[in-house]
């Protein structure tokens, strides 16, 4: 086997030790040294004067949590550095050692046998930090809205059958009445506002509740803590913007495209480039940056016969934002993705058709930012216009079976 790499390292990392393996190829054959470091930034500096020292070039170890992180921080523009798919670096069964793993990295990386994954240059993982604290504190928010919603439940307020959010405007004048003390259900129906107004009378039955003391303390502590999330998440934005604002990549320029896309708004446009960048060229294809997302079907055969053909993980943060740009792209009226969307869903169920429309919309982001194009919207009707034949023929026969004789001409 061909060696790509004479002199390399590879590198088991734990929370509170590294082993690191140097191979070298020498004339007179492969010499090995192995040392162990701790993880503290001191001792990763010493690893670092150690590498440099023995003049090697490239280094590998396993994408294991977020071990990796101080030590890719470390080694990173010094040594050319790779970072493995664990899943991909299966050792010999019953010879599980430290020194064991490190010496299979360095051997596998040496004949260039492992593939990288991707790792985004120190400005774009700041970003990714920032968007993704946003996500996990939204999603705080709402676990927030529904312990709300519980407490509500048990001293018999049945708001939420009334209204759609609980934490609206409208609802949260309402339980900051009934926070005061004693309340009066007609009277607390009427702090609604706009097209709520219209459900004066239910809101008044659904208000009629048995509040006690401990409803109030807890309903106080839980709309504190959604406040200060608010709060958070906004401080978070203004800091998404600013740091988009001041990088070298174009990020705004880049927003600009993604947004004249359907279902698509400011924050998941952000959200989108924080995790691909703006650089397509570290995706060959459209179809590279779906398998990368998990965004489109696996391939695992055997025989002839398909096995699977379930989706990968791939990113689950970059799959979570184009389900929700999809929720909401299929409700845009009169598009393309609303058409794909109800030509699938009925033949593989709606969960399965979001996903095809979630990797449509990410193909499509991927020859926007590729070309620096924006959306090209195909309409409703592509699908009948793309086989006129075929779909003249479907109708035609719809039409026999009812009874009808169909005679078509094509109009002038």
């Amino acid at each position: 086997m061909e060696l790509q790499y004479r002199r390399c390292a590879g590198i088991d990392v734990h929370k509170k030790q590294i082993t690191v393996c140097l191979r070298l190829a020498e004339p007179a054959g492969v010499r090995r040294e192995i040392r162990e470091f701790g993880t503290t930034t001191r001792e990763l500096l010493s690893l670092l004067d150690w590498l440099t020292g023995q003049r090697i070039t490239h280094a590998v170890m396993e994408s294991t949590g977020a071990f990796w992180k101080p030590v890719y921080n470390i080694l990173e523009g010094s040594v050319e550095m790779l970072l493995a798919n664990a899943q991909h670096l299966k050792t010999v069964p019953g010879r599980k050692t430290d020194i064991k793993d490190s010496e299979w990295l360095a051997d596998l990386h040496a004949h260039g046998l492992l593939k990288a994954s991707f790792v985004p240059n120190l400005e774009q993982r700041g970003i990714r930090e920032l968007t993704r604290t946003r996500s996990s504190l939204v999603g705080e928010r709402a676990r927030l809205a529904n312990r709300v919603q519980k407490i509500l439940e048990d001293a018999n307020i049945k708001l939420a059958s009334v209204v759609t959010d609980v934490l609206g405007v409208s609802c949260r004048g309402m339980l900051a009445r009934i926070l005061e003390g004693d309340y009066d259900p007609k009277q607390t129906a009427g702090l609604a506002r706009g097209r709520m107004r219209s459900k004066l009378e239910q809101l008044e039955f659904a208000l009629e509740g048995r509040v006690r003391d401990h409803h109030r303390i807890v309903l106080r502590e839980l709309l504190a803590q959604v406040d200060a999330l608010g709060q958070s998440i906004e401080r978070l934005d203004r800091e998404i913007v600013r740091a988009m604002e001041q990088a070298k990549d174009p990020y705004e320029s880049a927003a600009q495209l993604i947004d004249t896309a359907p279902g698509v708004a400011e924050v998941g446009a952000r959200a989108v480039l924080a995790e691909i960048g703006t650089d397509m060229g570290r995706f060959p294809t459209a179809g590279h940056l779906a398998s990368w997302a998990g965004e489109c079907p696996g391939n695992k055969q055997s025989g002839g016969k398909r096995l699977s053909g379930r989706t990968t993980h791939g990113n689950g943060w970059l799959r979570k934002v184009l389900n929700q740009i999809a929720h909401a792209a299929v409700k845009v009226k009169g598009c393309y993705v609303q058409a794909l969307y109800r030509r699938l869903s009925g033949r593989i169920g709606k969960k399965r058709a979001i996903v095809a429309v979630a990797h449509s919309l990410l193909v499509a982001f991927w020859h926007m930012l590729k070309n620096g194009v924006q959306y090209q919207e195909l309409g409703a009707n592509y699908f009948d216009h793309r086989d006129k034949e075929r779909t003249a023929k479907r109708l035609r026969a719809r039409l026999e079976n009812l009874g009808y004789s169909v005679d078509l001409r094509e109009a002038a």
